[in-house]
């Protein structure tokens, strides 16, 4: 195991200090191997999160403020990311009638296929990340982030 003291080759000031570093230094490390994973295939993480969010309507269009809603990354660019899922065939957008100011998003059967065919290098990804700590401590970790986003 690699101690993040090591890996930024500093001393902390304190624990607190340490954990939003090694926590900022650690989501940037998922963020690029899952970068990597899916460069590839020509998405981003944002634009993967956009089509399992879709995937995740079974079929139904969605708002792209719930889309917004549902992300892991709240991109600013979002309806840029779009566009080009759209550009790809990977998504159909269509103007709602009643209003014109609101676009819906469905997720074509390309995209579907698409989505579908990453979700092996997912698992692994996750699997590979994850099977580093036991049940117990994924479980400790969990609460001690959600009680962070308290």
């Amino acid at each position: 195991m690699v101690k993040i003291e090591k890996e930024l080759r500093m001393d902390f000031k304190d624990e607190h200090q340490k954990l939003i570093l090694n926590l900022l230094f650690t989501s940037n490390w998922i963020h690029h191997m899952d970068q990597e994973r899916l460069r590839p295939h020509g998405l981003s993480p944002q634009q993967y999160n956009i089509l399992r969010i879709l995937r995740g309507a079974n079929g139904e269009k969605m708002c792209m403020g719930d889309v917004l809603m549902r992300m892991l990354d709240k991109a600013p660019n979002a309806t840029r990311l779009t566009d080009k899922l759209i550009a790809k065939g990977l998504v159909l957008r269509e103007r709602c009638e009643e209003d014109r100011r609101v676009v819906h998003l469905r997720i074509s059967p390309k995209g579907l296929e698409v989505v579908n065919a990453l979700d092996h290098e997912t698992e692994e990804m996750i699997f590979a990340v994850a099977r580093k700590l036991t049940k117990a401590e994924a479980h400790a970790v969990n609460l001690a982030l959600d009680k962070l986003r308290e």
